[in-house]
């Protein structure tokens, strides 16, 4: 007969009550001392309420849970075994307390009387993640007590509440908020024994809850701008329509669309005929992509409003923040033709701006692939594309349709060719990286960005559209981008594509990994490959610091063989080095995961 595992019987009842309250998600990081966590997620999958997904890494298993959460808006469950296993958990937590996203780490460990001794594989797990969890338990060793399921049972619902930024009646804790969770569970031997679950219980819908209605007014009367940062959301945009306000929304924000948005803004707010007459700005979210935005918030003569639904931390930059708020409204807009020329300029000279920017960069592009040209050309005889042009562009038999009237003219038909030619082979620049990406995704589509330069290069021209981008901007660290992109992607079933750079890639290489068995998701990493951290290039000491020796400990050289890692980890690989061939692969990404490599300056 086998032996009976208090362990193994406390795991299942707090697994089931997980997915019971509607957990959908579980990673595991197999070990010894969490088998039974393990094989009891192996049984749930088997029954078909739970996504198992199972990693080597525990740092990337911990941002693929992140990922799931940020994405599906409800706890997922990360599992390790004891010792270094619950360290590599740090990176994914402090991310996810810092962005507000919910995360459920259960960690194994040795039971009290094997603390302290030099137990193997044991250390001090109880507050490992310091102050940034909402919840911490050191579960005692089950010791087969009748009561011990319906304790773990009770554990998985405060566990539950508490990721989600509730209390243990339910109701919404605006500090700190949704964020991460630790659960240490002393385990003691024997750790596991056969799992064989006959029925599961009904699960529960998980509704994440509704933000509050209502709010303080903001008036009218002030020039103000809304400011919208890293999970700000679409309520940001809502309200400076509603207030009639210039929008200045990153990327990351949520809220980069609508009629009011200002994608220029770096360049107005250093404007004095903009930036200096702003009397007001509110902010939504937290701004992380200029030095320009908390800038204007540390003005004395600039009245700062902070809007932040929930969270430890007020954003404050040099402590000159006039009002915290947790929930703003507008007042009714100023109607006044002042106001709308205040709304007016913004929007039209952002705009101009913009267009002229990108027709500047056009030109320069489409001269250099010319002059080229022309440096190579035979100057006797046509080259081999003028030929290709003169016979796209000849007469047309007399059974063709009729030529339009403005291509009546050879030499304007050839010209027009020539045009096209030289966009399709275009070289690639960040910022065209950058547009071609923003232009291949649609709302239905999932966009994840990663910390590195690109980031900023879309910053600065993508323009308004609603389309949902994820990012860990909690933190802007590049760590399990990979992993976390991964998680979006699996839990949205949408076409996911990740603008990552080439070190923000190799720092989560062991996330290129999937688990055996697993369904493979629409993912496409588009990997802007500089060889290194261009992006330190704008520090200052860069002027004045040895090359070489700033090559070496800040630009990271590399030259990894990017194809070849691809092959390693059964990814689909491809090369684009114009507009031409990044736009094919953009368009109609190969199925599964797939890597496409942008080679950049």
């Amino acid at each position: 007969m086998a032996e009976a595992s208090p362990a193994g019987d406390a795991c299942l009842a707090l697994l089931t009550e997980f997915v019971r309250l509607g957990i959908r998600d579980i990673v595991i990081a197999p070990g010894s001392r969490s088998q039974a966590l393990a094989l009891v997620a192996a049984e749930l999958e088997r029954h078909g309420v739970v996504r198992l997904h199972v990693r080597i890494d525990e740092r990337s298993a911990a941002f693929l849970a992140l990922g799931l959460a940020l994405e599906s808006g409800r706890p997922a469950i990360v599992v390790t075994t004891s010792g270094t296993a619950v360290a590599n958990l740090h990176p994914a937590v402090l991310e996810a307390h810092h962005s507000g996203v919910p995360l459920i780490a259960l960690t194994a460990d040795r039971p009290e009387e094997l603390r302290g001794i030099r137990s193997n594989q044991t250390t001090v797990q109880p507050g490992v993640f310091a102050g940034a969890v909402r919840l911490e338990r050191d579960v005692p060793a089950p010791e087969g007590d009748p009561g011990e399921g319906e304790r773990m049972r009770e554990l998985a619902r405060i566990a539950v509440l508490a990721a989600s930024g509730c209390d243990d009646d339910g109701a919404r804790v605006p500090h700190p908020g949704p964020g991460p969770v630790h659960l240490n569970l002393q385990l003691r031997e024997p750790l596991s024994a056969a799992v064989r679950i006959e029925q599961v219980p009904a699960a529960e819908p998980f509704t994440p809850l509704p933000e509050p209605a209502g709010g303080t007014v903001v008036p009218a009367g002030t020039p103000t701008i809304v400011v919208a940062g890293a999970g700000a959301g679409p309520g940001a945009e809502e309200f400076a329509r509603a207030g009639g306000w210039p929008l200045i929304a990153e990327v990351v924000s949520g809220a980069h669309f609508g009629p009011n948005l200002v994608v220029a803004y770096r360049e107005l707010l250093a404007d004095p005929d903009f930036g200096g007459a702003v009397g007001r700005v509110v902010v939504f979210g937290i701004p992380t992509l200029s030095r320009e935005v908390p800038a204007l918030i540390g003005r004395p003569e600039v009245e700062a409003i902070v809007v932040a639904p929930s969270g430890i931390e007020w954003y404050n930059p040099a402590h000159r923040v006039a009002r915290f708020e947790r929930r703003v409204v507008a007042g009714p807009a100023d109607g006044t033709p002042e106001a709308r020329a205040w709304l007016g300029r913004w929007v039209m000279t952002s705009r101009r701006m913009l267009e002229l920017a990108e027709a500047e960069g056009d030109a320069a592009e489409t001269a250099d692939i010319e002059t080229a040209d022309a440096e190579g050309a035979d100057t006797e005889a046509a080259a081999p594309e003028d030929a290709e042009l003169a016979a796209s562009t000849a007469p047309a038999a007399s059974t063709a349709p009729e030529t339009p009237a403005a291509f009546d003219d050879y030499a304007a038909r050839r010209d027009y060719m020539r045009r096209n030619l030289a966009e399709l082979r275009r070289p690639i620049t960040r910022a065209g990286l950058a547009r071609a990406v923003w232009a291949a995704s649609w709302p239905h589509d999932r966009l994840v960005l990663g910390a590195s330069r690109l980031v900023r290069e879309l910053d600065r021209v993508a323009v308004g559209k609603r389309i949902e981008v994820r990012a860990n901007r909690g933190l802007s660290g590049i760590d399990g981008t990979v992993s976390t992109a991964l998680g979006v992607a699996i839990a949205s079933g949408a076409v996911t594509r990740a603008l990552i750079g080439d070190l923000t890639l190799l720092h989560d290489v062991g996330g290129l990994l999937l688990g055996e068995g697993e369904a493979v998701p629409r993912l496409q990493l588009v990997v802007g490959n500089d060889h290194g951290g261009t992006i330190f290039d704008s520090l200052e000491v860069a002027a004045s610091a040895d090359p070489a020796a700033f090559r070496r400990v800040q630009s990271t050289p590399q030259a990894v063989d990017l194809a070849a890692l691809a092959s390693a980890y059964g990814w689909a690989y491809a090369r684009a080095t114009t507009r031409g061939e990044l736009d094919g692969l953009l368009t109609a990404p190969a199925p599964g995961v797939s890597i496409v490599e942008v080679p950049l300056d």
